[in-house]
């Protein structure tokens, strides 16, 4: 059974790790490049890809919840003590995930519709300030993802590397 829960942390970790690489570098790029943008336009473009990163968190809270029942699974199965280091970052890039997925996408996906919308429904004003908050909002999010990247990647090497166990025995031997 121990073997089964590090296989199951190492998996998933390397899912959530490889996912995230993935989107970030390969897919998130795609959907703004001159092919797509005169293919689909820019506003269209940008509607697909919020409404694949709606997926991508998805993704992310499947993964965390994944990684928060192996961490208590080892605890309660095992007997061992929770790593705080490792918890720390299943929790952290959780929080992380969503704060991005609840309250900074439906904000980006908001000043989206106003920076584009049709000029009988917003000021000129209003568009231009939405589409430079979009702008501001869009770098948080940039760089809360690659937070998340990071943690992620601590999380899977804080799990393929096995945990020394205690230096010396606390058995006795007798003879």
């Amino acid at each position: 059974m121990i073997a089964f829960l590090r296989f199951i942390g190492i998996l998933n970790a390397s899912v959530w790790l490889g996912a995230a690489l993935f989107f970030t570098f390969g897919v998130a790029p795609a959907f703004f490049t001159p092919e797509m943008k005169s293919l689909l336009g820019e506003i269209y473009a940008g509607l697909v890809a919020q409404a694949v990163l709606e997926r991508y968190f998805v993704l992310h809270y499947c993964c965390g919840a994944v990684a928060i029942m192996h961490q208590l699974a080892e605890w309660v199965y095992l007997g061992k003590a929770l790593h705080r280091l490792t918890f720390g970052l299943v929790m952290g890039i959780m929080a992380w995930s969503l704060i991005g997925g609840l309250w900074l996408q439906p904000r980006l996906k908001e000043l989206h519709r106003i920076k584009y919308a049709k000029p009988e429904q917003f000021s000129a004003q209003q568009r231009d300030q939405a589409a430079k908050a979009f702008r501001s909002w869009h770098g948080v999010s940039q760089v809360m993802n690659l937070a998340v990247l990071a943690g992620l990647a601590a999380l899977a090497w804080r799990l393929s590397v096995p945990s020394n166990g205690p230096r010396f025995s606390t058995t006795k031997f007798r003879g």
